[in-house]
């Protein structure tokens, strides 16, 4: 096992924040605080689509769930700011928080592998 690097520490996060979104819209959609019979947890299937590939380590995907996420905030700032149920309104904060979260970890790893990918292909060619 390596050492633990920046790289490593917003993979975790974005992982974990990515899980985190999932379990919410869930959790909020099936028992917390219910909308639409249930039926809007299926919003929550796009998040289960990037998870593989962040676990993978897949660049363009820690690219395009950066992208992705906007969508998920745009509905935490609606909600929270909209909804009247107490419950709802803290939940939609939540939410915000992971999307935060999610996308300045994907966007520091992108950054972060592509400064030193230079240096890692100099270092395999010597």
């Amino acid at each position: 096992m390596g050492r633990w690097n920046a790289v490593d520490g917003t993979r975790a996060v974005a992982v974990a924040s990515l899980l985190g979104l999932i379990v919410l819209g869930l959790a909020w959609e099936l028992w917390l605080a219910p909308t639409g019979g249930g039926t809007l947890a299926f919003k929550v299937l796009p998040l289960a689509i990037p998870l593989a590939g962040l676990l993978k380590r897949r660049l363009y995907t820690y690219r395009w769930v950066s992208l992705l996420v906007w969508l998920y905030f745009t509905e935490g700032v609606v909600r929270a700011t909209s909804d009247t149920n107490r419950v709802s309104a803290a939940l939609a904060v939540v939410e915000i928080v992971l999307c935060l979260l999610l996308f300045a970890a994907c966007a520091m790893h992108v950054r972060w592998r592509l400064k030193h990918a230079p240096a890692a292909t100099a270092d395999a060619k010597a």
